[in-house]
């Protein structure tokens, strides 16, 4: 609809008009701390989830690691490449939507925002169960309350971002360089070391390498690769938020997605070549950072820092999706596929009502789930397979369209990309379809179906509103003003001189119940009423049976029955208490006549509020 305010258009020239707001916009190293969680914790189950496939191979597969990594690796500079280009060529934002919606038309555009939808809640849900669990790992006293841990987390979170993206940022900034500092300097420590120092933390936990090993066969290896794509998640994030940046938006947002891409792919990698170095298996109950970390520094307190990191950053990851999803909505509101209200920003750059929506249903999932991360887990990360795949085809289609300098390779490249991240999707789908990768497969059509029930509303809404069309030139006609009254008093004059200012004709209403006692007060206020004699025509309503808000809009329908070409008004006069509090002690009669008559009547309502 064309009544939706959007940012405001460029100027001449290429500059981009002046924003007073821009200090609460995000820099390139804000962005990658407010963007990026999701993605740099991701090095603490990725790697992870690719020993754990090929550990059915035994320990000949575990030597399949560190190749299965560089693939992923490989993909990852795939994927940041194209994601650069993405935010060069759609500025405002929208990632694998804006991209499909341009080169691959609306539908696609709407299962690839649905994809995007979906990946984002359930990294809210995945991010808060699997730091809550490792803060229960630590204390196992708290095991009992995680539900209510994993909520107080989500409303931690939540009201930070309320307050602005910079404020995120600035929040988990020093977090983020924790934990990315302390995974380094695993690395730097692990690759000197020639066997581990310590095996404490694996000690006593039994291995889950398969006795009767399978052969590393294509599929094997296709399945710990899709596995371990589940560390690309939230690579998308920043493309996908190129308005939160400070101008020139576009250049800040491209060094943040190179920075995450770089910061990612040596992590993996030297994780993966520790992995090797060490031999490491993975066993039940200790995770394989853990187990890094124990052999690269010892059983001490470096162990027990990466840890706390690690369970503080999961936890924080969430935060990446608070970042794009509101934006994402934001796109899908001005092209008329979500409510509109989520097009609206508050003072702070915060577009408060997606960022309220995504805590209220993540907070359903934690509630579903029971605050358990295995219940969550299957279904994360095949959305944002889904987007990859169907933003690296539109680049295709962006660079055949464009036909620049050097298309051919970019278009190959991308396609090269769209082949590995459909593969990954269609495996992890099938290999965790039962495990609850169902659901992600009837939520993505229907999702798809809810925002074009949104738009054709919208349609509906436009063709009645005649959005587009000239209409017919303003003229005046005669107008009524209907005051409900109950009493004299001074909110009664003034209810009364406002209609005077409002229409030709003002008429006061009185309903008088059919209660004995009702009717004694109804005829003493008629007598009150021809005393003050304020030139005003008191009507009184008889009702049949008790209520207020119908018969007064009863004789509304009456009135403009017999008056057509009459605009009525209906003011209602409202005492406002000093304090909000004190409105429990109000009877809320104005409420009940306005819900009636916009109800059952076509009146204007206007509420005149008199302060205390």
């Amino acid at each position: 609809m064309s009544v939706l305010t959007t940012e405001p258009d460029a100027v001449p020239g290429g500059e981009e008009p002046p924003d007073t707001g821009e200090r609460h916009r995000l820099t390139a190293v804000t962005g990658l701390a407010a963007l990026s969680l999701d993605a740099m914790a991701s090095v603490a189950y990725g790697p992870e989830a690719i020993v754990l496939v090929l550990a059915g191979a035994g320990a000949r597969g575990l030597g399949f690691t560190l190749p299965v990594t560089l693939a992923i690796a490989a993909l990852l500079a795939v994927l940041v490449a194209s994601y650069r280009q993405v935010i060069a060529a759609f500025p405002d934002g929208g990632g694998a939507y804006a991209v499909a919606r341009a080169h691959l038309g609306a539908r696609t555009g709407l299962v690839a925002a649905a994809s995007l939808v979906l990946d984002y809640v359930l990294n809210v849900a995945v991010a808060v169960t699997a730091g809550v669990a490792a803060l229960t790992s630590a204390f196992p006293g708290l095991y009992g309350d995680r539900l209510w841990l994993c909520l107080a987390v989500l409303a931690l979170i939540t009201g930070v971002n309320l307050r602005g993206i910079v404020e995120s940022a600035r929040a988990f900034i020093v977090p983020t360089a924790v934990f990315v500092g302390a995974i380094f300097v695993l690395i730097a420590v692990g690759l000197f070391r020639d066997h581990p120092v310590s095996t404490a933390s694996a000690a006593g936990h039994a291995s889950v390498v398969a006795d009767n090993a399978t052969t590393v066969g294509t599929l094997l290896l296709l399945k710990a690769f899709a596995s371990g794509c589940a560390a690309l998640t939230g690579v998308e994030a920043i493309a996908n938020a190129v308005p939160s940046f400070r101008v020139p938006r576009s250049r800040r947002a491209q060094r943040a997605e190179i920075a995450l891409g770089a910061v990612l792919g040596l992590m993996l990698i030297g994780l993966s070549v520790l992995i090797g170095r060490f031999h490491l298996q993975p066993v039940a109950g200790v995770t394989v950072l853990a187990q890094l970390a124990d052999a690269a520094l010892g059983h001490n307190a470096a162990f027990y820092i990466i840890q706390f990191a690690t369970m503080i950053l999961l936890a924080l990851s969430a935060n990446t999706s608070f970042g794009g999803l509101p934006v994402l909505l934001k796109l899908l509101a001005r092209d008329d596929h979500a409510p509109h209200v989520f097009a609206l920003k508050a003072d702070r750059q915060v577009h408060r009502h997606g960022v309220l929506a995504l805590a209220v249903v993540s907070a359903a999932l934690l509630v579903f789930s029971g605050g358990d991360t295995n219940t969550l887990v299957p279904m994360f990360a095949i959305g944002v397979f889904v987007g990859f795949t169907i933003a690296q085809i539109g680049m295709v289609r962006h660079w055949r369209a464009e036909r620049g300098r050097g298309w051919r390779g970019k278009a190959l490249l991308n396609g090269g990309g769209a082949l590995l991240t459909g593969v990954a999707a269609v495996v992890v789908t099938a290999s965790k379809f039962t495990e609850g990768a169902w659901l992600i497969v009837l939520a993505l059509p229907a999702l798809v179906a809810a925002f074009e029930a949104v738009r054709r509303a919208y349609g509906r809404i436009d063709a009645r509103l005649g959005l587009g069309l000239l209409p017919r030139a303003p003229h005046r006609e005669r107008s009524l003003v209907i005051v409900p009254v109950s009493a004299l008093s001074r909110l009664t004059s003034e209810a009364l001189s406002a209609a005077a200012s409002l229409g030709d004709e003002v008429r006061a209403v009185s309903v008088c119940a059919p209660d004995p006692e009702d009717r004694v007060r109804a005829r003493a206020f008629a007598r009150s009423w021809r005393d003050w004699d304020p030139g005003v025509e008191l009507v009184r309503l008889t009702p049949e049976r008790h209520g207020l808000g119908r018969p007064i809009a009863a004789y509304v329908r009456t009135v403009a029955a017999a008056e057509p070409g009459t605009r009525v008004t209906v003011l209602i006069p409202e005492a406002e208490p000093e304090r909000l509090w004190q409105r429990l002690w109000q009877n809320q009669r104005g409420a009940v006549v306005a819900h009636a008559v916009r109800r059952e009547t076509d009146a204007v309502i206007c509420r005149l509020r008199f302060r205390l």
